[in-house]
């Protein structure tokens, strides 16, 4: 989730719908300036009790992230307390619970974007050895309960926790008990970014079930592989989901535009606070008509604030992002943006990825991502057959995306190989969830706490 740094007064007041088109527009860049940016959060836990270290006890998140001082990050903070910190790699900050999440620098490289993945790794396992801390990655904690997690010092998630239950019944366990992998791509023009969002929104049940890694709540199986993404479809209906106007003639950012006209806010950024603005009409704020800013219109910046409020399957700011996937181990981290790249950034690989899914009526794609939680590979698709079958076509277009690129490493390797760990998946039949459960129901014989030794 963005991090604020400052209020910015002096930042253009909207007077326009120009001005809500144009973050979009200005984010076409040319396909040689195509980027990469990689998301991923991680579980923290105190090696010792595996409990979920608070942001103030001794070692706790507020030491870890400051601990980053020590290879060159730099504190951001809120209300003075330091939230996140900010280096030549992107942004280390913390999610409501203390997950820790790192939102990577664009590079144009795979190779770069593990590179960068591993040394930020790297750092945090240094700091955890020094603090009693461990880092695990899975798409939800395994055996915590909502009371039993902390909840970090930022306004915008006290907001955020008030307004959850008033709309959904598993919004919390989203913000406290989960953990992503994200991919962040750019798009050369109006056309292309609606070819890549078709295209990523109707394959993001793919990325759901390759990637499923949350089959344990509470200690316990819960019934599903990727329960991290069953948790999202009883979130917040106003703001989630598999937006099916996005398929219709005619999608632009005019039309994605008037969809976040249409999504409640959460809150306003002023002078270095949280406004609680939840439930609130951002045309109502364009009207000088919002409640909790009588005869205030917002600015840029509060337009750029609400589009990060926005939850779907694939999101649009000044570029794409796909959101469908649990969060994982170094491998899978490095895996999910080489799948996402391999299949939208070269042309020939996104005609053939369009070509698997454009027939899919709107009824199927919401039946596929409702169904693919529980069963991941084994989901039926459109058309017959399985998400396996499905799985195999994608990642021989992916991979022949990649090879298309040209992108070479130091030793001469082009990124295919980030698809390995997929390959793997594809072979077995097992995505990791089934893998853990496998463990749990053998050699773990019930006892969740053993996935603590399988931390990054």
């Amino acid at each position: 989730m963005s991090t604020r740094e400052a209020s910015d007064r002096s930042d253009p007041v909207i007077e326009s719908r120009d001005q809500l088109v144009a973050p979009m527009i200005a984010g076409e860049k040319s396909k040689a300036d195509w980027r990469i940016g990689t998301e991923h959060e991680k579980l923290v836990f105190r090696t010792r009790d595996h409990a979920a270290p608070s942001y103030n006890e001794p070692n706790g998140i507020r030491d870890i992230l400051l601990s980053l001082q020590e290879f060159g990050w730099e504190p951001i903070t809120e209300a003075g307390k330091v939230i996140a910190m900010k280096g030549v790699d992107g942004t280390v900050s913390l999610e409501p619970a203390g997950q820790l999440e790192l939102s990577g620098a664009p590079l144009e490289s795979l190779h770069e974007t593990c590179n960068e993945t591993g040394r930020h790794l790297d750092q945090v396992k240094q700091i955890g050895a020094k603090s009693g801390v461990g880092f695990l990655g899975l798409g939800m904690w395994p055996d915590k309960t909502r009371e039993d997690l902390p909840v970090m010092p930022k306004g915008r998630y006290e907001i955020m926790m008030r307004h959850m239950p008033r709309v959904g019944n598993l919004g919390l366990d989203m913000m406290l008990r989960t953990c992503t992998i994200q991919v962040n791509l750019d798009y050369s023009s109006e056309a292309d970014m609606a070819k890549k969002f078709r295209t990523g929104l109707a394959l993001q049940p793919l990325a759901t079930a390759l990637f499923a890694n949350s089959p344990f709540t509470e200690g316990k199986p819960n019934g599903y592989l990727s329960y991290r993404s069953h948790i999202w479809s009883d979130t917040d209906p106003h703001r989630t989901g598999m937006l099916p106007f996005v398929f219709e003639d005619g999608f632009g950012y005019e039309r994605y535009v008037d969809y976040m006209l249409d999504v409640p806010m959460y809150f306003v950024f002023r002078d270095g606070k949280y406004i609680d603005a939840a439930g609130m009409s951002f045309r109502d704020f364009m009207k000088g008509e919002l409640p909790a800013l009588p005869g205030e219109l917002p600015s840029e910046n509060d337009w750029w604030d609400h589009l990060s409020t926005a939850f779907p399957e694939v999101r649009l700011k000044s570029f794409l992002e796909m959101r469908g996937a649990d969060g994982g181990p170094w491998s899978r981290i490095c895996a999910l943006p080489a799948l996402w790249v391999g299949l939208l950034y070269d042309d020939n690989a996104l005609d053939a990825a369009w070509d698997l899914v454009k027939d899919w009526s709107m009824e199927e794609r919401e039946e596929l991502r409702n169904t693919v939680p529980r069963l991941a590979l084994d989901a039926p698709v459109p058309g017959g057959g399985t998400l396996h079958d499905l799985a195999r076509d994608a990642l021989a277009i992916a991979r022949e995306g990649l090879a298309a690129r040209g992108k070479l490493g130091q030793s001469g390797d082009n990124e295919t190989g980030f698809l390995s760990t997929l390959d793997e998946i594809v072979e077995t039949g097992k995505v990791p969830a089934q893998r853990l459960l496998d463990k749990y129901h053998g050699e773990w014989n019930g006892d969740v706490s053993r996935v603590y030794k399988y931390s990054f």
